[in-house]
């Protein structure tokens, strides 16, 4: 009988430390104590991957956790701007580069370490340095490809061009074998010109009115005076661009592999004589992309964390499969090497366009760097490129105005830099 009750007894011991036990456990589980406000930009279609992120994210980092707002991208300067100015911004927001820069030089940001940007391209971080340093992460990158149509380029007996002046140069045979034109050059449509500039060194108020910009501009008259683009060049996006080649009214196409897919689903017939070769270069060879970012305001309550989460946001295994998702370029270096952006099939067009356009990434220097009054900037450039085309003065007196005004610009900027930042009495 003793026995008996001393085996209950220890029994009961062992079943007590082992309640006892677990109750410890419950009790000395954190629960999360920080919670990250995280903004993107029109990123619902997106949902499943993001919320997948954000549940493995938390999984690893129990004491945090992220609550995701996805905001339209027509209102995301104005919320952004709001938001950065109050005493409760976001922790964490998704940004275009152009809008970070003009937060950066408020002083809204958070300055992030040179050691927290080990696993991006060096290239592209080197592309969002203000004043040296960093002020945002990359997300994802696109570079465009020329989209052209093959069957028209072989109608035309010529080479799909690598360069503006091969485009120039081949312009007229297309026309003439083939009624369409080469390409709707979008020049006024946003900071397009600059961007062509920017490939023959062209990138500031001190040379837009050298010889080679006059040489730049005059190419892109020459080509619209004798009706080798279209007339509506002057004035049309790259969406009318993208109707035109659908229709077979043009045979090339600047634009993201993205693009691929609305020629798939609106224009089938096209998508089957369309192919994809590197985007057109200047004088220096080097491509232009864009970029989205991700920003910490200065005012953000859980800065750590939100830079935790960015970096595990951008990690190689996340940004791999965001890019197949979506057709985008990883800014990340590890993704970047996977053989997802090595090879593809010869019947797969859209991987062989994302595959040219990461390549590019190699090759983005110099990059265009944003001024603070860009969208002044854009508008007195894309304000010279039609009166130019539509010869209303010599290309040589334009351009020293542009010049003139745009360093006028940057001098108000500076003026009004240094007023905002006196001390006040």
């Amino acid at each position: 009988m003793k026995k008996v009750l001393a085996i209950i007894f220890i029994l009961f011991i062992i079943v007590l430390t082992i309640f006892y036990k677990n109750s410890t456990q419950k009790i000395n589980v954190k629960p999360a104590n920080t919670e990250v406000i995280f903004w993107t930009l029109q990123m619902s279609d997106f949902s499943d991957y993001i919320n997948n992120v954000i549940k493995e994210f938390e999984a690893k980092n129990p004491e945090i956790r992220i609550q995701w707002i996805d905001v339209p991208f027509s209102e995301g300067e104005k919320r952004t701007l709001a938001s950065v100015l109050s005493d409760n911004p976001p922790d964490l927001i998704n940004l275009n580069p152009d809008f970070s820069a003009i937060l950066a030089q408020k002083g809204a940001l958070y300055e992030i370490k040179e050691e927290n940007t080990n696993q991006f391209i060096t290239e592209v971080i080197d592309s969002l340095r203000y004043n040296g340093k960093i002020y945002s992460l990359p997300w994802y990158a696109t570079s465009a490809v020329t989209i052209y149509n093959k069957d028209l380029i072989k109608k035309a007996n010529v080479t799909v061009p690598k360069t503006y002046n091969q485009v120039g140069d081949i312009a007229k045979q297309i026309k003439i074998k083939t009624n369409a034109y080469v390409w709707l050059p979008n020049i006024s449509e946003n900071d397009t010109m600059l961007k062509i500039l920017n490939k023959y060194g062209i990138n500031s108020a001190i040379n837009i009115n050298s010889a080679k910009s006059v040489e730049v501009f005059e190419f892109f008259k020459k080509l619209y005076s004798q009706d080798l683009v279209p007339k509506e060049s002057i004035t049309q996006t790259h969406r009318e661009a993208l109707e035109k080649y659908m229709s077979g009214n043009i045979v090339l196409f600047q634009a993201g592999a993205n693009f691929l897919n609305m020629i798939k689903e609106n224009a089938p017939e096209t998508y089957t004589k369309t192919d994809v070769a590197p985007q057109l270069t200047g004088d220096l060879g080097q491509y232009d992309f864009s970029l989205m970012n991700l920003v910490i305001p200065i005012r953000a309550k859980n800065k750590d964390a939100a830079l935790k989460f960015a970096l595990f946001l951008t990690n190689e295994k996340n940004q791999l499969e965001l890019a197949k998702l979506t057709n985008i370029i990883a800014v990340n270096k590890e993704a970047l090497n996977h053989d997802f952006y090595k090879h593809y099939d010869d019947n797969d067009l859209m991987a062989k366009a994302r595959i040219l356009s990461a390549a590019q990434l190699n090759k983005i220097n110099p990059v265009l760097k944003i001024d603070r009054n860009q969208k002044e900037i854009n508008t007195i450039i894309n304000s010279a490129v039609q009166e130019i085309l539509l010869n209303k003065q010599k290309t040589e007196l334009i351009l020293n105005r542009v010049s003139k005004n745009w360093s006028l610009i940057n001098s108000d900027s500076k003026s009004r830099q240094t007023s905002a930042s006196e001390p006040q009495t």
